[in-house]
């Protein structure tokens, strides 16, 4: 067994790769002709979009991220957190909480993306 994807379920999918590449520096793997499905390369395992309308569409009823109470989190590492973080600012990310140095040696940020998901940026986890 491997973990092969992540989708988040978002208004405007061409909107959100968009978002991603100008925020974080990850481009579009692929966008369905639909709109309605698409993807980040982001290495073996894919995080995905797809859209509200769609799932609605199968029976299902995705439920929108809450800023306030986030039920997970999507992260990318990097050397230069400040950096990131001022870059996803600059592209439209909400500013959650600053770069700041943790008790165990890594330093985060968190942001959330347009659609109201938590992401942290951060330096990587040593040990």
């Amino acid at each position: 067994m491997k973990l092969r994807y992540t989708i988040l379920y978002v208004e405007d999918v061409a909107a959100t790769l968009a978002f991603y590449r100008d925020a974080f520096g990850v481009e579009t793997r692929m966008l369905h002709e639909s709109g309605d499905y698409g993807e980040l390369d982001t290495g073996a395992t894919t995080l995905s979009f797809s859209s509200r309308a769609l799932m609605a569409s199968l029976g299902k009823n995705p439920a929108r991220p809450r800023p306030d109470a986030p039920a997970f989190e999507i992260a990318f590492e990097t050397d230069d957190v400040a950096g990131a973080y001022a870059r996803a600012l600059a592209a439209g990310a909400t500013a959650v909480q600053p770069p700041e140095r943790m008790p165990w040696g890594q330093t985060t940020a968190y942001v959330s993306d347009r659609d109201g998901f938590l992401v942290e940026l951060c330096t990587a986890v040593t040990g």
